[in-house]
């Protein structure tokens, strides 16, 4: 049907509106595109650049007993956040809770009081300062104590809240330094080939005869970096006074007896599991030095001592049966035998690859140092 101008010229401008139309809405949806992909790769960039840490969620002082309510974990800024805030540490937080062998947890109330909750019942729970056991109390004043499944974490450090979780502001309770804590450095001990730091150890002196004795138990290790590269067969230790002299002792002792070894063995669920009891006894004269020695707190003299004579002095017998035995057999001043120095060698060797295997995989940056024999030692 034929059109007059009019009508056509309505088409047209209709159709020009239409296509403009189009066009304005193409450029908005691909302004729209744009903006959408330039947010998500800002997204992406925070993303990176973000870590998950713990925080707090409350003002807390300086040795209060932290519980996990008292915990929040957030998504900051990794620039902003300490070296020691991750990793490790929230492994720690993400797997602590203080509770009884029941399951039943420990919180902490608002104004700072403990409390454990079963099922609608709300119980205080108490804190004895002098043996650090917990404990409820009835109304006639009749006390139960409460076993936990772990040892509880503590502040260091007045923080408030929002703090972000470092492990310099934390510890666990069995970990808080004394007046005679002091930073060692071995490179004798033989080490599991995957021993990282963090990780948790005994110390154990093996003799020939295949008698095995603990020597200092559960120490967190850290390994030392040189440059950026970690070292392959030394590690730092936290150790009080009596443990360097008690270390020393079993140092000298490895080296005179031909076939002995100094060695480590992790710890395979350390936040669960309580720390061996050193079974290694030190010779009359160190024994003696330990004694005189104004260094060493008198928690810890108590201790050696209540070992030592434990069950009518069962450990000093076995030192007298084996250790001396063996000193008395292998007591000179040589060299350790080749075999038992290739077999260190090949354990410093093994670990050495695999350090190097976490560079490949970009797990860390480590590397290795020179291999040294059981014989040499630092930080003595």
């Amino acid at each position: 049907m034929a059109t007059n101008p009019m009508q056509r010229q309505a088409r047209n401008s209709f159709l020009l509106g239409m296509a403009v139309t189009l066009i304005i809405a193409g450029i908005i949806v691909a302004l729209l595109f744009m903006q959408i992909k330039n947010l998500n790769e800002t997204l992406q960039t925070e993303r990176a650049g973000s870590v998950s840490v713990y925080v707090l969620n409350r003002d807390v002082t300086s040795g209060q007993v932290l519980t996990e309510d008292m915990f929040s974990l957030v998504t900051v800024k990794s620039s902003g956040v300490p070296v020691d805030a991750t990793s490790d540490i929230t492994g720690l937080i993400s797997s602590y809770s203080l509770c009884d062998k029941s399951g039943n947890n420990i919180y902490t109330d608002t104004d700072g009081s403990l409390y454990m909750q079963t099922n609608d019942t709300r119980t205080t729970v108490y804190r004895d300062e002098t043996t650090g056991n917990y404990y409820t109390q009835a109304t006639n004043g009749t006390r139960t104590y409460i076993e936990t499944t772990q040892k509880e974490l503590i502040a260091k450090v007045d923080m408030r809240a929002n703090t972000v979780i470092a492990s310099s502001y934390i510890a666990r309770s069995d970990e808080l330094d004394t007046d005679d804590v002091r930073q060692q450095e071995y490179n004798m001990v033989v080490l599991p080939i995957d021993l990282m730091t963090g990780e948790y150890i005994d110390i154990r002196l093996q003799l020939p005869g295949g008698q095995d004795f603990i020597v200092v138990s559960k120490k967190m290790v850290t390994i030392p970096q040189v440059n950026g590269q970690y070292l392959s067969d030394t590690i730092q230790v936290k150790m009080a006074e009596e443990e360097i002299l008690t270390m020393a002792n079993a140092i000298v002792e490895a080296y005179k007896i031909d076939g002995a070894k100094l060695y480590a063995t992790k710890y395979t669920e350390a936040g669960l599991q309580d720390g061996a009891t050193p079974t290694y006894v030190v010779n009359e004269e160190v024994a003696n030095l330990i004694e005189a020695d104004p260094n060493i707190v008198s928690e810890a003299m108590a201790a050696l001592s209540e070992r030592y004579n434990a069950n009518n002095g069962q450990l000093t017998n076995i030192r007298n049966q084996y250790i001396n035995n063996a000193l008395s057999t292998y007591g000179d001043e040589e060299a350790l035998p080749d075999k038992v120095e290739e077999s260190t060698t090949s354990t410093q060797e093994s670990r050495q690859e695999y350090l190097q295997s976490l560079t490949a995989t970009g797990t860390t940056t480590t590397t290795t140092t020179t291999t040294n024999t059981t014989t040499n030692t630092t930080g003595q």
